[in-house]
């Protein structure tokens, strides 16, 4: 799995492009909803289908710079790297997505929880995870110096707070162009994580500025369930 190159332009042309493609994929997500694809009795690999198609249909889209992810009940344990077996969805589960599509050659990275059903616990997970990426996302943005490890520390704090654990390794990743499928070495530096030390605020090694994606993947291991979470970190869409 690779990113694709991103068209070249000023660091204000990218910035709206890259916001532009993650408001793309807040629009699919919403449409998926609305349509009410994630639904009892369908398989999780079905509604990765139906979310592909509906992506094309409504934007074009045909690459994608990640595996897509759709997975409910016990599978929403599995962290990214995990190929959990395809299951039918049930009428109390909870199910995430996340997806990585291009549009117009320019990446959004964009994962959400979606729950069917009453059960307080995963309604209170899906509430919490809005609520914990608002709080670390405020926590960046007021320290211009901040590094990766301190913000994971942080994350790792309001999770903890609010009665969760972290799933995976991270909080968070580079965006675009370089496989994020594990840490290791120098690549420890591409992620919100545990000895990540240099300024998430910093240039790539060609000189453009680096933009991030904020990733929760919560759970509960006792009820045997989690909740996802991701868009951009660095990049805010403006108020309307």
């Amino acid at each position: 799995m690779s990113g694709v190159e991103v068209v070249t332009g000023s660091e204000s042309q990218r910035a709206a492009r890259l916001l532009a493609a993650e408001v793309n994929a807040m629009e699919l997500f919403a449409e998926v909803e609305r349509r009410g694809l994630i639904a009892a009795g369908r398989r999780d690999r079905e509604v990765s289908d139906a979310i592909r198609d509906l992506a094309h249909d409504m934007f074009g889209v045909r690459n994608y710079w990640h595996k897509r992810i759709v997975r409910s009940g016990p599978n929403t344990l599995q962290p990214y790297r995990g190929n959990p077996p395809d299951r039918v969805i049930d009428a109390d589960d909870i199910v995430f997505a996340d997806f990585g599509p291009i549009f117009d050659g320019w990446e959004a990275d964009f994962g959400r929880t979606f729950v069917l059903g009453d059960d307080p616990v995963k309604h209170r997970l899906n509430a919490d995870l809005a609520t914990i990426f608002a709080a670390g996302q405020t926590y960046f943005l007021d320290r211009p110096d901040i590094t990766g490890d301190e913000l994971f520390t942080h994350m790792l704090g309001l999770i903890a707070d609010a009665g969760w654990e972290l799933g995976i390794t991270h909080t968070g990743h580079l965006l675009g162009e370089f496989p994020h499928e594990r840490i290791d070495g120098d690549k420890v530096t591409y992620y919100i994580t545990a000895g990540s030390d240099q300024p998430l605020r910093r240039t790539d090694s060609t000189g453009r500025a680096c933009h991030w994606i904020l990733e929760l993947h919560l759970v509960d291991r006792e009820r045997g369930f989690g909740g996802f979470y991701e868009q951009l970190l660095d990049l805010q869409h403006e108020p309307r």
